[in-house]
């Protein structure tokens, strides 16, 4: 053989190996991979629920699904996973009320300061008002897989405070992610301070804030009532979890993965619901253990911290969030309430 036909018969063997591989490559199914921001911590409850969601969905899609957790706010704040998911950096997001309510602005109702009194309360409005939630946050390009209540809110201080006269004595930190929350509680009198959490432990240590409303898991485990030795029992409000995909990749997840998937969460979800009031109250009695003080408040406060807030909304319905939703929730409300 000459070496002409050698070339042709390398060339040839070259030509089928590429065809081979490329049939190969063709018939390969696609890897969905998916990064989701978190602020929860790796090690929290949320934490270890989502990194569970990782593993059931890389094991159900036989590794076609394939998710990497970006946990305790490695991604930035709500804000920055919202900005990240948009331009397509993140492809999901665990988000608090706070990214929940820039997203779609009806859901801050649930965020009404003392709207609710008891958790059957909250559930109560929120399995009337979910889908119309889901509707408009799917309008907006995401796919809600998870809604969990994460716990309740409480104010925090360095010095006690039972009604809203005290609270303003202090230098309240808040989020900085939503300006038309911090108009409102500037145009109610008190003195706020928009910080992010990474930033908060050295505004309490520094003076640069002196109070804020956060829920008890986060006040024990991030140690920050050690700095804040005073809970105002009180509920302020619910706080929500929300696990959100961009539209765009839950699009190209093969569809016979999708109910799967959502089994797989809704199982995580009710598991996490559970263990939440558990943990609360291990991470309260923890912390008085430790030298909290949860004040006694007398049998009106309620009611004056709910004539306060109600000013306060006056400045926000219509405004930061649509009226007809405020209406729903309250109309619920007074309907279980008869």
């Amino acid at each position: 053989m000459n070496m002409t036909n050698r070339a042709w018969n390398l060339l040839a063997v070259l030509l089928f190996g590429l065809a081979a591989a490329g049939v190969a490559a063709a018939g390969q199914p696609d890897t969905v991979r998916i990064k989701i921001g978190s602020q929860a911590p790796d090690r929290s409850p949320w934490g270890k629920a989502l990194n569970e969601v990782a593993a059931e969905w890389s094991k159900l899609s036989g590794g076609r699904v394939l998710v990497e957790i970006y946990a305790g706010a490695i991604a930035g704040n709500e804000l920055d996973q919202i900005r990240k998911l948009r331009i397509g950096t993140l492809q999901g997001a665990v988000f608090s009320n706070v990214g929940l309510n820039i997203i779609e602005r009806s859901v801050f109702v649930l965020s009404t300061p003392f709207l609710f009194t008891a958790q059957e309360e909250f559930e109560c409005v929120f399995d009337k008002m979910k889908p119309g939630f889901e509707r408009q946050i799917e309008d907006k390009g995401y796919k809600v897989l998870l809604w969990t209540l994460a716990g309740w809110t409480h104010f925090f201080a360095r010095d006690k405070v039972i009604i809203p006269e005290d609270l303003k004595k202090h230098k309240v930190a808040i989020s900085g992610s939503d300006p038309e929350m911090e108009q409102a509680w500037k145009e109610m009198g008190f003195h706020v301070v928009p910080m992010d959490v990474k930033d908060l432990m050295v505004g309490l240590q520094t003076g640069m804030v002196t109070a804020t409303y956060m829920p008890t898991l986060i006040a024990g485990s991030g140690q920050y009532f050690a700095v804040m030795r005073h809970m105002l029992p009180l509920k302020l409000a619910p706080l929500i979890g929300g696990l959100l995909l961009s539209e765009r990749v839950w699009d190209s997840i093969p569809e016979t993965f999708r109910g799967p998937m959502i089994e797989a969460v809704d199982r995580l979800s009710r598991r996490l619901y559970e263990e939440t009031g558990r943990l609360e109250e291990d991470a309260l009695k923890a912390m008085v253990d430790n030298g909290l003080i949860i004040d006694d408040v007398p049998a009106d406060a309620l009611d004056r911290w709910r004539e306060f807030a109600a000013r306060g909304m006056g400045a926000l319905v219509g405004r930061a969030f649509p009226r007809e939703k405020y209406d729903q929730a309250v109309a619920h409300l007074a309907e279980l309430r008869k």
